[in-house]
Formats: structure tokens, C-alpha cells, sequence
């Protein structure tokens, strides 16, 4: 295994500190752990494709839903958030069980979908550590959340797509 994958694999090992840290409390180090869980992005190898955008996820569905237990995070927002995540695996399962194969390619909307997301969480962790307003987390927030949605949209347009392919296509088969 290489450096990209042990570091993605890292990246996954830190994210139950991650909690543990906000849960207790100790949000400065839960902040640098998240920061240093989020810093790499290195889709290098077959593994790498999988695993990577699988720590983002679990990095920040964690990061949502701990704090919005924590109250400082709005329960809409990480609904938005889980509830695209959990649409989006049902759908790659129909394509599967349909027969298909799902070979998602990230389009820009996602890849802002993701980052403001991160921005949400590190702005909302910013806030409750140093009391700055809620000003800034509320607009990551409502950025996210469009982002999110749209695209969510697109993926399920992508998905529909591949379970039904145009008729030039279905009749080579």
C-alpha cells in the first residue's frame, strides 16, 4: 500500500478522534484533527478513488451530525447533507442490482458541494471555539446546502443516465 492510501487510511483513523474531541469538548484539538483529516486529497491509485471521497464522507457526515448534537450546527443543514449522501448510495444499489455500473464523474458543483461542506464544519467549529458570530457558519451553511442539492440533482440525472441508456446505445447490446 502506498503513501496516498495510508494517508486516506489515516484520514479515516482520525476521524473517531475527531468526535471524541468535539464531544469532550476540546474543540481547538478536535479543529487541527479535522484540518489535518481534510488536508489530503490524493486519489493516486484504484484504492485511492474508492477510499478517498469514502473518508470525506465519513469525515464530514461525522463532523455534521456531531455538531448538530452539540447544538451548534443547525439539524436542516446536516439533513441536507446526510440525506443526499444516503439518496445517492440507495441509487449507486439500484444500479447495481439493475445490473449496471456506476463510474460517477465529480463535476465541479460536487467537488464545491464538498468544499463548502468542510467550510461549514470549520466555520462552525471557528464560532463555538472563538465566539466570532454565527454570521459566517449560517452563510456556509446555506451555500452547502444549495450546492448539496444541486449537486445531488446532477447525480441522480448521472444515475438515470446509466440505468437508462439512450436507444442507439440499448440496441447494440
Amino acid at each position: 500500500m502506498g503513501l496516498a492510501n495510508w494517508l486516506t487510511t489515516l484520514r479515516i483513523l482520525l476521524i473517531p478522534v475527531f468526535v471524541t474531541l468535539l464531544v469532550y469538548r476540546r474543540v481547538g484539538e478536535a479543529f487541527v484533527v479535522f484540518c489535518l483529516a481534510s488536508f489530503t486529497d490524493m486519489r493516486q491509485t484504484r484504492l485511492g478513488a474508492f477510499l478517498d471521497p469514502v473518508a470525506d464522507k465519513l469525515l464530514l457526515t461525522s463532523g455534521f451530525v456531531t455538531l448538530t448534537w452539540l447544538k451548534v450546527l443547525p439539524f436542516w443543514i446536516t439533513a441536507v447533507v446526510v440525506s443526499r449522501d444516503l439518496i445517492l448510495s440507495v441509487g449507486v444499489l439500484v444500479i447495481h442490482v439493475a445490473g449496471g455500473t456506476v463510474h460517477p464523474a465529480p463535476t465541479w458543483i460536487g467537488k464545491m458541494s464538498t468544499v463548502l461542506q468542510m467550510g461549514t464544519v470549520v466555520s462552525a467549529m471557528l464560532f463555538y471555539y472563538f465566539m466570532t458570530g454565527p454570521l459566517i457558519p449560517r452563510l456556509f451553511a446555506w451555500l452547502a446546502a444549495a450546492f448539496t442539492v444541486v449537486s445531488g440533482l446532477q447525480y441522480i440525472v448521472q444515475g438515470l443516465k446509466q440505468l437508462n441508456p439512450p436507444a442507439s446505445v440499448a440496441g447494440r447490446s
